[in-house]
């Protein structure tokens, strides 16, 4: 008989420092996204959800998809949103299975547990102990025991941005079948060094990330182990469990496994002041901007970017370009419903003149909404609705809500109802602008428009935006995380020993 599989999506990196909140509704049609929804939405999509769905077709396996959740970042997620996405797919599993798939976040944060994904795989355990569970995680993953303690099987993210969902999946998935067959029998060891890393400076393309990646990918690729990976936390989160973490998943035997995490982890403690942001002054960073010869010059707002929670309403970064008088740009998406509802009343080619962004304020980070006042004709109106053709999240349908265009005849803005991270060109070119031809594009994005905008760019300068996706941690007031804790405790000393 075919095995059966469920599978599901639960997914939110919750940025505990964000004055959005997270209800239901902020999970992208959660409520009627599963059964047969679910499978067409993501079936052949570059995403950790696809990658299971084709792990489970490859099987021949017969299997449900009880919840496919997914969430822009974000404040906590409500009470009610978490139980209701748990209760749908623990109910499922209570019905019997061969094996679950789940493709989950690692770094969720709900009003009554620190640690989301934790408590979903303890209510699974407490109903089927011995069912083989395989997770896929996010590289931001905020690892706990109860984590370990709950999967069989785990894998993250190799990449920054992460053009690798659905492998990732495909990784854990090609364990699992393994495990079923009784070819091997998964251990999983982990570990974490109490570094707080910027997520600005940790991605797996350059250094000091680069090197520990590499290490679990050889390890991995080789057959060493069954999987490794390297998690690079979510530092806009004030949870006890906040620390750079590695999984190893090795066959019966965990000594070669134990070696090679304590080599990852004592690396990443030696590499540390590598893991450190230095900041800048906005001003310096668009006037060098400005001063770059050819184009485009890719301006990357990374303080107030949604992928990381930010209201994506700042408008600190085109105020400034503004005023030191930067031409043939364009920027956004800014969010702002009611200024796109006056576009839409307005009309293709009217003048009008915007309150634009500004509209949230940021108690946490002490920051009140500063609206830019702008005049400019309203340049076009789309649904706001386009498939992602880039290297992340492949096949995927974003959705911003109505969109408009404002042109001030010396830059095009795009105007959102919805927040979306620019990590593809069709936030541009999905409403008639062709960002390839612009000197300037202003975006918000901190490390996920590099798989859009990096092949296009001529030049790229991180901007230091205001907003609470800032990467200076300075800014951010730590009331709950365990200490010590680099950076905050320069001078700490580490044997092996976990946080």
């Amino acid at each position: 008989m075919a095995k059966k599989f469920v599978v599901a999506m639960m997914m939110h990196e919750t940025n505990t420092f964000s004055p959005l909140p997270t209800p239901i509704a902020s999970f992208a049609r959660a409520t009627d996204l599963a059964g047969p929804l679910a499978i067409k939405e993501s079936e052949g999509t570059n995403t950790s959800l696809g990658g299971f769905i084709e792990v489970a077709r490859k099987a021949g396996a017969e299997f449900t998809v009880p919840m496919a959740a997914s969430a822009n970042p974000s404040g906590l997620v409500t009470k009610a949103a978490y139980e209701q996405m748990t209760a749908a797919i623990v109910d499922e599993v209570k019905k019997g299975c061969d094996a679950v798939l789940l493709a989950l976040h690692g770094a969720m944060v709900a009003e009554h547990f620190d640690d989301g994904e934790g408590e979903l795989l303890n209510r699974i355990r407490k109903i089927a102990p011995d069912v083989p569970i395989a997770v896929a995680l996010d590289f931001h993953t905020q690892m706990t025991d109860a984590m370990i303690n709950g999967a069989t099987i785990i894998t993250g993210y190799r990449t920054y941005p992460h053009i690798d969902m659905a492998d990732t999946a495909r990784r854990a998935g090609r364990t699992l079948m393994r495990a079923l067959a009784c070819e091997v029998e998964p251990k999983m060891i982990w570990g974490n060094r109490p570094i707080m890393s910027s997520s600005l400076v940790h991605t797996p393309s350059r250094e000091p990330m680069k090197t520990l990646m590499g290490m679990a990918n050889q390890a991995e690729d080789t057959g060493q182990v069954l999987n490794a990976s390297v998690f690079g936390g979510f530092p806009q989160a004030d949870i006890p469990h906040l620390a750079l973490s590695s999984v190893i998943v090795c066959d019966k035997r965990t000594a070669e496994g134990e070696i090679l995490l304590n080599k990852i982890l004592d690396t990443a403690w030696e590499k540390r002041e590598g893991f450190l942001f230095h900041p800048e002054p906005l001003q310096v960073q668009v006037a060098r901007a400005k001063s770059l010869e050819g184009g485009p010059v890719v301006m990357a707002d990374h303080g107030d970017n949604t992928a990381s929670g930010g209201t994506q309403d700042v408008m600190s970064v085109i105020e400034e370009a503004i005023k030191q008088g930067m031409e043939d740009a364009c920027a956004g998406p800014i969010c702002d419903p009611a200024c796109v509802e006056q576009m839409i009343k307005a009309g293709v080619g009217a003048e009008i003149t915007l309150e634009l962004g500004g509209k949230i304020d940021m108690p946490a980070m002490g920051l009140k909404g500063k609206p830019l006042k702008i005049t400019g004709k309203v340049k076009a109106i789309t649904d706001g609705q386009f498939t992602v053709t880039g290297p992340m999240a492949t096949g995927t349908t974003v959705r911003m809500g109505r969109t408009a265009v404002l042109d001030t005849g010396k830059m095009q803005i795009v105007v959102s109802e919805k927040r979306a991270e620019p990590y593809d060109l069709g936030v541009f070119t999905h409403c008639g602008i062709d960002p390839r031809r612009k000197k300037f594009v202003l975006i918000k994005s901190r490390q996920h428009f590099r798989a859009g905008f990096e092949p296009i760019a001529k030049h790229i300068v991180m901007c230091d935006g205001d907003g609470c996706t800032a990467s200076d941690l300075k800014l951010f007031k730590y009331t709950r995380v365990k200490r010590p804790l680099y950076p905050f405790d320069l001078d700490m000393r580490l044997g092996r020993n976990e946080v």
